[in-house]
């Protein structure tokens, strides 16, 4: 499977709410689900339903956080220079209608979708490679629109 990358405080971020759930969140669901499952008739049980659909979802949860942490590839973004966009980069760009847009580029798992962005999204992938001055196109849902690179900093 390929490595996707992550910055070290990404990566340190999950490991921590990978901990969390394991030591915390887990051992406490599991003791709300024996107690549930102590009231007896399981069928008509609400209490007992709603505690092991949250374990599930803790379950799944670890499970997703396993195995990204897996699959990662951490990338030291402190240690990153240039003009060109890289992952870890703090790009500023402009529209074709003079809206600045300023967002981080990093991976799935810290994106938010307005300051911190996927390098797997349209507009992560479009920028990557490109440097200071460059014009790329991003293909969105909406259409095509032209972004221009007005600076790359990879310190804040």
């Amino acid at each position: 499977m390929e490595r996707k990358p992550i910055s070290r405080q990404g990566f340190e971020n999950l490991v921590q709410e990978l901990k969390d759930l394991k030591e915390n969140q887990r051992p406490e669901i599991l003791k709300v689900v024996q107690w549930a499952r102590s009231l007896g008739d399981l069928s008509e049980n609400a209490d007992y339903s709603a505690a092991k659909e949250k374990q599930r979802q803790i379950d799944k949860r670890i499970q997703f956080i396993e195995s990204t942490i897996e699959n990662s590839q951490i990338v030291d973004i402190d240690n990153l220079s240039g003009d060109r966009v890289v992952f870890g980069a703090k790009v500023v760009t402009e529209d074709e209608d003079g809206n600045k847009m300023e967002c981080r580029i990093l991976s799935d798992v810290e994106s938010d979708g307005r300051m911190v962005i996927s390098c797997t999204s349209p507009v992560g992938r479009a920028l990557i490679g490109h440097c200071v001055g460059d014009t790329c196109v991003v293909r969105l849902p909406s259409g095509e629109k032209e972004f221009e690179i007005i600076d790359v900093k990879f310190k804040d």
